[in-house]
This record gives structure tokens, sequence and C-alpha cells, in this order.
């Protein structure tokens, strides 16, 4: 082990700084919509890795090079780099008009009086079966402003309960980034990391359920929603759903989406052969970004490692935190710092998995329940972050189809992740975890 060195912490600053003071001016200051989206990510993580080659003293270029190849080529992070381009590949297939499919049906079968209810339930199974929160956010927005316009619920509720339900699933997924980096980077396979997760996340969604019901009683609803929908591209959610809750391995289930997907599009004509294989090429190159940043972040955390910088954490992390249910809620402190710095879920979990790791080792925590806290606290702070692009995206939404709301209306309107949050520490403090067969 690397002697504790806290200097070598150093880069981590430096891009927290320089990617969040910039966007705080971009947002706040020069009123630029989506101002924190304008600062590129990964210039920022160059920056931070620049500086923590300049800090490795003693070591030649080639081997400063050396050490940052041996992060970039852990199994767990070529794995997860195939999986993100697999997930965007799904994605591409089966396009918005599927995911519209999928809510408008589940409104079709539902009375009115339900629609917020089913707004909720609809942005879980659509995120958990697409695998991202953002994603879901950006296609049932929409029709969350249609529910509220055409009913007499609020905005805010009908907005809060889809963000709700987006972060549900972006926890839950399968194919959810945040899922693929948590169970890679703490290698544990995902159907263990999907049952620790499940009891932490259905308990507080039916809780969000049933608050969420009550409220919407005071309304008065004049009418339901009506609209076309194609039952038959609802399909490959179904399987991709049912693929992974079963056990099948990821890549399995990917595959089965796509050529579901694929046979599905072409069949009826919904998509042409070109425009299949031009889906796939931007639902991949969609992944680029998230791709970059895993490779820099595996870069920069070799190098801050090699520097004793990992050191120097835990042993400040070891004076704080004592005991195993301590350590674990360090852990999702740790994690949610990182989301705090970044405004990006998948890179907070990035970022803190090595530290995680040997964290849970210190405190005998198993890979699937930190790989759960990771996941799940990170999923928390990135719901109500009025700067993250969950926020952001509804909030542009709901003001190009002509409304107003503000972060904060939407914010007080978002029961799940608060509720959460309760069963998170509930399940530290209260629940003892089941020893693993293995």
């Amino acid at each position: 082990m690397k002697k504790s060195n806290a200097f070598a912490l150093i880069p981590i600053g430096v891009f927290v700084v320089f990617y969040l003071s910039l966007g705080i001016v971009f947002e706040y200051v020069m009123k630029i919509e989506m101002g924190f989206y304008k600062v590129p990510v990964v210039v920022a993580f160059l920056l931070a890795l620049l500086v923590a080659v300049i800090q490795t003293k003693g070591e030649t270029l080639d081997k400063k090079f050396e050490i940052m190849g041996s992060g970039i080529g852990d199994k767990n992070i070529i794995t997860m780099l195939i999986i993100f381009m697999l997930a965007g590949i799904f994605v591409g297939v089966v396009g918005r008009d599927s995911a519209e499919s999928v809510a408008y049906f589940m409104l079709s079968v539902t009375p009115p009086r339900l629609a917020v209810v089913v707004l909720f339930v609809i942005s879980c199974f659509v995120s958990t079966a697409m695998g991202t929160s953002l994603g879901t956010i950006t296609l049932i927005t929409p029709i969350a402003v249609a529910v509220s316009a055409g009913s007499g619920f609020s905005l805010p509720l009908c907005v809060g309960a889809v963000m709700g339900g987006a972060m549900f699933g972006d926890n839950l997924s399968f194919i959810s980034d945040t899922t693929i980096a948590a169970c890679n980077g703490q290698g544990c396979a995902m159907k263990d990391k999907f049952r620790t997760n499940f009891a932490i996340v259905v308990p507080a969604a039916i809780v969000t359920l049933i608050l969420t019901f009550v409220l919407s009683l005071s309304s008065d609803i004049p009418e339901s929603i009506n609209k076309e929908y194609s039952l038959i591209q609802i399909v490959p959610y179904v399987l991709v759903l049912i693929s992974g809750i079963i056990g099948i391995n990821v890549f399995a289930t990917l595959l089965i989406g796509i050529v579901s997907g694929s046979v599905i599009m072409l069949t009826t004509d919904a998509m042409s052969f070109h425009e299949l294989l031009s889906g796939m090429g931007k639902g991949a190159s969609g992944m680029f970004e998230t791709s970059m940043v895993a490779i820099l972040v595996a870069a920069l955390c070799a190098l801050i490692k090699h520097n004793g910088g990992f050191e120097a954490l835990l042993s400040g992390i070891r004076r704080v935190f004592k005991g195993k249910k301590s350590g674990q809620l360090g852990i999702g402190l740790l994690v949610s710092l990182m989301d705090i710095a970044t405004a990006n879920n998948t890179v907070a979990i990035v970022m803190a998995n090595p530290i995680a790791g040997e964290m849970a080792k210190d405190y005998g925590v198993s890979p699937r329940k930190t790989a759960s806290l990771l996941d799940t606290f990170s999923c928390i702070v990135q719901g109500f972050l009025p700067y993250g692009a969950q926020m952001l995206v509804a909030l542009s939404t709901v003001s190009t189809l002509g409304y107003k709301l503000t972060a904060f209306e939407a914010m007080a309107n978002m029961f799940y992740p608060m509720i959460l949050l309760i069963s998170s520490l509930v399940f530290i403090f209260v629940i003892p975890e089941k020893k693993s067969k293995a």
C-alpha cells in the first residue's frame, strides 16, 4: 500500500472547482439554458488528469502511461464500455415511439383518477426497461404536461411523479449506466445487486404510490387521456425487463432487446433498414461521453492511488466512521459528495468505485451491498440537484410546451427520492444483511 498522501487528491479538487464553478456561472450568472451541460466534462477530467500526471514524481512519462493503462485495462472497465455501447444501440433501435406506446397504453387502461399514480408507474417501468432516467424524463414529461392540462392535477405533482419514477428505474434497471458502473466497479453480479436494491426501493415506491394517490383525491378529473399506441412496440422492453429479472447475462439481455426490437421495427415498417442502422449508430454515439469519462476516470484514479491519495482518503474516513453500519453510511456520503460535485450520478459512481471498494474491505461490506449503496445514494442526490440534467431537462421541456415550473416546485413534489433516503437509512441501520450463499 502506498504511503498516505492527501496532496494526491488535488486533481479531484481541480475537477470540482473547474466543473462546478463554471457550471454555476453559466447557469445562474450568465443565465445560459442548461448551463451546467455547456461545460465539457471530458475537458474537465483531462485537466484533472494533467495535474495528476504532473504530481506523479520520480516516474518517467512512459511509466506514468503504464500506470494509467493498468487502470484503463481493468476487466471491469472494458466490460462497462461494451455494455454502454450495447445499451445505447438498444435505445437507438426501439426509439421514442416504443416508450410512448408504453406510456399511452398504461394510461388507456386505468381510471382517470389514477392518472398521476399511472405517470409514476409508467416512469418506473420505462426507466427500468430503458435504463435511463434522462431519456424517461424527456419522453414522459410531455405526457405529464398533457395530463395536468387536461385535468385538475397540478403541474408540479405530475412532473414530480415522472422524475421520481425515472430515478426508480435508473437505480434498479439492469441496463442503466449507474447499475453497470456500480456492479462492474465492485465486481458483483447484476442480479445480486438487483435483489439487494429491490428490498430498498420497492417499499419506497409503495409509500410514494400511496402518498401520490392520497394527494390525487383532492382534484376534479373531467376526462381521461387517450392517444394511439402500438402494443407490439412494447415487446422489446418487456423482454429486456423479464430477461434481466430472471438473471440472464446482461450481454444476452441486451442482444435479446436489440434483435427483437430490430425485427419488430422492420416487419412493422416503423423503420427502414438504413434508418435502423442509423438509429444503432446514434445510440452508440450517445454513449461516447459516458465511455470517455469512464476511461479518463480509470486513468485518473490509477495515478491518484499510485500517489497515495486513496489511502489518505480512507484514513480520514476510518477516523470518522466506526463500525460496519457507519462504514456503509460513509460509502453513501462519499458517492453523494461526488454527485454534488459532478452533477452526474454515473460519473460519481465511477469516481467513488475504487475508494468504496477499499472501504468495503475495511468494514466487511459485501460487493453487492456496496454497489447497491453507491447506486442508491447517487440517484437520491441526482434527483434533487437543481442543476442536474434530469431537473434541467424537465424544466426545459415544460417551458418549451408553454408552461412555467421552477426547480423548487418540482423538488417539493418529488416524494420518491425523499422516501428512498429514509428507506436506505433503515436498510443500513435496521435490517441485517443476509449472508451470500457463495
